[in-house]
């Protein structure tokens, strides 16, 4: 049990998990996040300084103020043989899941991570890291010590934080942008989608592991956490940031798993049984996840998995009156993404996160028919960490976008 329980910040940095963390503060630089430049050079405490350009790509980190003070980090990342100044290619925002951050992108060699392959494609990349993680730079006013810094959850990462990555690509490269989202980030891209001021600035949208729908999880793990209703235990504790560097983590997961839960395979417990994951190089994933994430955040996505819901957070019946001025949160319209946005979706038989069958109700829901690749043996890490991506997915979505180039300049 102790080797287990020492890879489990790894393990529930890829999706629906939890820990807690009383009074720590992860932060990187200034935690008031004042920026005078949005174009920043590198520092060695920065993404493309530790994973970007020691690989020998071109990386430029640039800071987005969203619409409610939050400062978050994008960085563009040209090829090994491109010059960012002179970037042809089309734009492509990367955005990570849960618990994780733009690094997740980068992870493996240059030949395995689809950051750098994207870039050797000629792609202009662009990584997107929400508010809370590491590498974004904090609040203009609040601090991450403050309770209001953590009052967000998968809502707000979708209709301010990506929205304003979205606004901010666009008014730089003055193109539309592909989306590609893992996980939590197809989620925020299935939301933001759903507005129209957001949807006219995207060319198309990938979505690995993809998930607007939570009620048919199988993780046994997870549907124990949702079973006890961890979220609102935390939440009456008054613990309001998720940060999985801690102590607490370890001893509450395992009185979890501690005859309730089969946890012999802890990270199959949590995600599914995953084919290709390359568990040679833990250690490494380990030294740059888990990113911090809030309790709201993980109360609003097992709200999802109770209800059977794609909705706004539930406040509760007086709360939602004032906020929404209806009884129960509204949902996002799914039938309102417009059906001519051209969509592309790789799912598994294996991910016990995102369930073949709330993926066919997200097609269902959809006007249009995306394409659509399904892996039989892919579990939700898979998408983002096999060691054969490269060939079973990520070259059916460059195809996918090559395709769409050429229709647009024809």
């Amino acid at each position: 049990m102790g080797n287990l329980l020492a890879l489990l910040p790894l393990f529930l940095s890829f999706f629906l998990s939890f820990s807690i963390s009383i009074s720590i503060s992860i932060s990187i630089g200034d935690s008031t996040g004042n920026s005078s430049d949005p174009i920043q050079t590198s520092s060695a405490g920065s993404l493309c300084a530790q994973l970007i350009e020691p690989n020998g790509y071109s990386c430029a980190e640039h800071t987005v103020q969203t619409k409610d003070g939050y400062l978050l980090a994008l960085q563009r990342v040209s090829s090994r043989s491109g010059d960012l100044r002179v970037q042809p290619g089309h734009p492509v925002l990367l955005q990570h899941g849960l618990f994780m951050s733009g690094d997740a992108w980068f992870l493996d060699s240059t030949e395995q991570s689809l950051g750098f392959i994207l870039a050797d494609q000629g792609f202009d990349v662009w990584v997107g890291n929400v508010r809370g993680t590491r590498w974004s730079h904090g609040h203009v006013s609040l601090f991450e010590t403050e309770e209001e810094f953590w009052d967000w959850s998968w809502q707000e990462l979708a209709l301010y934080d990506l929205a304003e990555m979205l606004h901010y690509i666009n008014s730089v490269t003055s193109s539309k942008i592909f989306i590609v989202g893992h996980s939590q980030g197809t989620i925020m891209s299935l939301a933001a989608l759903t507005q129209p001021d957001i949807v006219e600035m995207v060319e198309a949208a990938a979505l690995l592991s993809p998930i607007s729908y939570l009620e048919h999880v199988t993780a046994p793990l997870v549907l124990r956490m949702v079973a006890v209703h961890l979220d609102q235990m935390v939440l009456a504790m008054g613990i309001h940031q998720l940060n999985f560097r801690s102590d607490v983590l370890v001893n509450l997961v395992e009185s979890l798993c501690d005859g309730q839960v089969d946890c012999t395979d802890f990270l199959s417990s949590i995600t599914g049984q995953n084919c290709c994951f390359n568990k040679t190089r833990m250690n490494f994933y380990l030294e740059y996840e888990p990113h911090p994430s809030s309790v709201k955040n993980l109360r609003h996505l097992f709200q999802m998995i109770r209800q059977g819901t794609f909705a706004w957070y539930d406040y509760g019946i007086l709360k939602n009156l004032l906020t929404y001025g209806q009884l129960k949160p509204p949902a996002f319209d799914l039938n309102s993404i417009p059906e001519s946005l051209p969509i592309w979706m790789s799912y598994g038989g294996n991910d016990a996160l995102a369930d073949a069958t709330d993926v066919q109700r997200t097609l269902e829901e959809l006007p249009s028919k995306p394409e659509l690749l399904y892996l039989d043996n892919y579990g939700h890490i898979d998408f983002l960490l096999s060691v054969k991506a490269n060939r079973d997915i990520y070259d059916h979505m460059i195809r996918f976008f090559r395709s769409l180039e050429k229709s647009s300049s024809s």
